[in-house]
């Protein structure tokens, strides 16, 4: 299952710019709603993977919004209170509330429960970390990391394992300058310890490996720093 919004529903503005600021932080989408006629009625707009649904809603309260939605949907429903009350606990988790959260509450701990929601119910929680995309691309470069394929402009190219590894640093940060020590640290394992030379050897097999392919200044030296992904230049950028 894809990466889908989460639906927060709470009347009031302050609880939901929390809310709202600790999902963006985490980088999961969100929609809102102020009242429960509006949640029952965004959850057919935009089919959200979980609401964070709260109890003391004015009109329709959480616990009648609840009743509705289980009616048509069966999307995961994480419940806020403001009262530690048992009963109002029992009775959300028994109309099928997935779990229930007191107010005041850490927004981490909230971030921490609607991760174990989704993991769940098969939604993986969205990543800001490019290391765990599958697929790398830079101009003409990609690089595969399932099958430990890099590819310039349809032509593949056959890097070393250390190569390899070298090359999808540069693609998770294009924009970084790393050091060597930073380079060693990523892409060697098993704390194995090379000299500076080594990492400049290998960074130089994977230039001319990438320029013969068609992809050229694929790595730059970054004078008394270290290195940084180039610009990958064909030949007819020459």
């Amino acid at each position: 299952m894809q990466n889908k919004t989460i639906l927060v529903v709470d009347d009031d503005p302050h609880i939901r710019d929390v809310i709202c600021f600790a999902l963006k932080k985490a980088f999961y989408p969100f929609e809102t709603a102020t009242d429960g006629q509006e949640a029952i009625r965004k959850v057919g707009e935009c089919n959200p993977a979980l609401i964070v649904l709260d109890v003391g809603l004015p009109e329709m309260d959480g616990l009648d919004v609840c009743r509705q939605i289980r009616k048509t949907s069966e999307v995961p429903i994480l419940f806020l209170s403001a009262r530690d009350d048992e009963v109002d606990r029992i009775i959300g988790l028994e109309l099928g509330a997935d779990d229930y959260v007191t107010k005041p509450f850490s927004p981490r701990e909230l971030i921490a429960r609607v991760g174990v929601i989704l993991k769940r119910y098969g939604t993986r929680p969205p990543s800001n970390d490019p290391s765990e995309e599958p697929v790398l691309r830079h101009g003409s470069l990609e690089l595969e990391r399932t099958g430990r394929i890099v590819m310039v402009d349809g032509l593949r190219v056959s890097l070393t394992a250390i190569e390899f590894d070298i090359l999808a640093i540069f693609l998770t940060r294009p924009k970084m300058v790393f050091t060597r020590g930073q380079i060693l640290q990523g892409a060697y394992k098993n704390n194995v310890h090379v000299s500076d030379r080594t990492i400049d050897s290998h960074i130089r097999n994977v230039r001319g490996k990438l320029g013969t392919a068609g992809c050229f200044e694929a790595i730059e030296t970054v004078h008394g720093v270290g290195f940084r992904l180039g610009a990958c230049r064909s030949r007819t950028d020459q």
